[in-house]
C-alpha cells in the first residue's frame, strides 16, 4: 500500500510541475513519464488484489482495497479494518470509502466522517 502511495505522490508531483512550466518544450518528456507512473501504480494496486479506478471527482485514480471484514457486524470503529457504519452496524466494504457517512467511533458513538 505504501508503494502505491509513493507512486501516486510522484504522479501528482509530475502533474504539478508540468502545469507550472512556462516553457512547454519539456512537456513531451513529462508526458512520456506520466503514463509509466500510472501504469506502475495500477500494477502495484492489482498485485495487492486492489481495483484500480477513479475517485469521486473523476480527476484522480485510486486503488480500492476490499476490506477483510467487509459487511461483518460491528459495534465500534475498533471492530473494523475500515469504518464501522452506524446505520447498518457493519464494516465498510472498501478503502478508501468516499463520501460522507455516519460511522461509529472507537467508543461506539455515532459521528459523521467525510472522505474526499
Amino acid at each position: 500500500m505504501f508503494a502505491i502511495r509513493r507512486i501516486l505522490t510522484a504522479a501528482f508531483m509530475v502533474i504539478v510541475l508540468v502545469s507550472c512550466e512556462e516553457d512547454s518544450t519539456d512537456v513531451t518528456v513529462s508526458e512520456s513519464i506520466f503514463p509509466d507512473v500510472l501504469k506502475q501504480a495500477r500494477e502495484a494496486c492489482e498485485a495487492e488484489d486492489g481495483r484500480w479506478g477513479t475517485a469521486l471527482n473523476r480527476d484522480l485514480f485510486v486503488c480500492y482495497q476490499n476490506q477483510p471484514d467487509a459487511n461483518q457486524s460491528c459495534r465500534a470503529e475498533s471492530d473494523c479494518a475500515g469504518f464501522c457504519l452506524a446505520r447498518s452496524r457493519t464494516c465498510s466494504p472498501v478503502k478508501p470509502f468516499f463520501g460522507c457517512h455516519q460511522v461509529l467511533s472507537r467508543g461506539g458513538l455515532p459521528q459523521t466522517v467525510c472522505v474526499e
